[in-house]
């Protein structure tokens, strides 16, 4: 009988855990106890499941102790992997998970990692540690799969079952067992690779893909701001040929699409070749928040507004829209380069948890509008926001900046 442990409940653990929870038994597993005792209460903070869900998951139970996953034949670790300071892979997360797996693997087991890695990983970093703490041999007393996750957060149309799901196995034999597994919960169906490599390999480069594209057109909004065009009308005017690519400038954030491009290219400097186009989108990126803040002090010079002390405005903190998730938002970045010009800042965020974001940043969040501004950024494009009562909060000389593109090209000064 399949009883799967799933090690890690957050945006990509908790569906899978209760999807899996519907049809087998399954324990969710996660070391910080205040959110298994709110899932044990049917809450899920992250949105992603709602109450009816949860208690729908008939088989699954919840626990931050390990011995709990002693029974259990398949792990599924879906636990974070963020970079350093320096934008070096941090796998503590990824070790410490494979520590608690190694302590209750049992012969004829099987890992399957969901996190994402640089190409190798699975087996030259995870595999040693299940094989230290559990004592048992790789491909002979247990084995490994791959199967990276695919979650877009806040996102409830593109879910976990609908999502086509890529699977591998350390052996042939154990890919078709992890490719079954899946299909089980998985209706739009699997994608079997021929190797844990190249499964680690396709998760790695679809968010740099993404990153790139982004980076190359907040490249193109740099040089039209120059020739005084909006890009947005640009961007409009070209999608109208059938192939062309509709992404959009803005600030690359989040747990996925503005780390993951440094595993691969980490990887890739371990072998001695130093990735160029993958980190010059990177750069560009990485410093849109910077130029956002500049631009933004530009205009109020030029609107004779003074910046030292003036309450500036910047709606929104999490990494994406209708998504409580603070991780690597990139809307932080514009909060600091206006701060180091001597603006008050103040920060609203109907999605942000309070706590959090002070925890994260050090920022208090504002509990609601109630003041005029001398300048406003919309960082994040929360549909509260399209519902703004914009008279209050400004005066004919605010400046209004559209990082999203997100109001009406009358209703601001400038946008991205």
């Amino acid at each position: 009988m399949e009883k799967i442990g799933v090690i890690g409940l957050g945006y990509v653990g908790l569906p899978l855990a209760v999807e899996f929870g519907k049809i087998v038994s399954v324990v969710g597993f996660d070391i910080n106890e205040a959110r298994i005792n709110e899932l044990k209460t049917g809450f899920d903070k992250t949105l992603e499941v709602d109450r009816e869900e949860l208690m729908g998951a008939v088989n699954l139970s919840f626990s931050a102790d390990p011995k709990d996953l002693k029974g259990v034949n398949f792990f599924i670790v879906t636990v974070p992997t963020p970079v350093d300071q320096y934008k070096k892979p941090d796998l503590t997360p990824l070790k410490k998970a494979s520590e608690t797996v190694g302590q209750v693997l049992k012969k004829g087991d099987i890992v399957i990692y969901e996190s994402t890695v640089y190409p190798g990983c699975t087996e030259e970093d995870c595999v040693p540690v299940l094989e230290k703490f559990s004592g048992l041999k790789f491909n002979v007393d247990f084995f490994c799969g791959y199967s990276p996750e695919r979650i877009n957060p806040g996102d409830k149309q593109h879910r976990l079952p609908n999502i086509k799901k890529v699977t591998s196995g350390s052996t042939p034999e154990i890919a078709e067992i992890v490719d079954q597994l899946y299909k089980k919960i998985i209706v739009a169906g699997t994608h079997k690779a021929s190797s844990i490599k190249v499964a680690e390999a396709a998760k790695v480069i679809e968010n740099s893909q993404r990153d790139i594209n982004i980076a190359f057109v907040n490249e193109l909004s740099l040089i039209f701001e120059r020739m005084g065009i909006d890009t947005h009308e640009v961007l409009e005017a070209a999608g109208t040929k059938w192939n062309f690519l509709p992404y959009k400038p803005g600030l690359v954030g989040g747990h996925c699409i503005g780390v993951d491009p440094y595993y691969l290219t980490y990887k890739a400097d371990s072998l001695g070749y130093y990735p160029q186009v993958i980190l010059a989108g990177r750069r560009i990126n990485d410093n849109m928040g910077i130029h956002v803040a500049n631009r933004v002090i530009k205009l109020m010079t030029q609107n004779n507004l003074a910046v030292k002390n003036s309450k500036i405005l910047v709606l929104g903190i999490t990494f994406k829209e209708n998504c409580p998730d603070i991780r690597n938002s990139r809307a932080i970045d514009v909060i600091r380069e206006l701060q180091s010009f001597g603006a008050d800042v103040e920060v609203y965020d109907p999605h942000a948890d309070n706590e959090e974001v002070k925890h994260e940043y050090g920022l208090a969040l504002i509990a609601e509008l109630n003041k005029h501004y001398s300048a406003i950024v919309l960082a994040v494009s929360h549909e509260e926001f399209r519902a703004l009562k914009w008279n209050s909060i400004k005066n004919d000389r605010t400046i209004i900046y559209d990082v999203k593109g997100f109001l009406d090209k009358g209703e601001v000064s400038a946008r991205l």
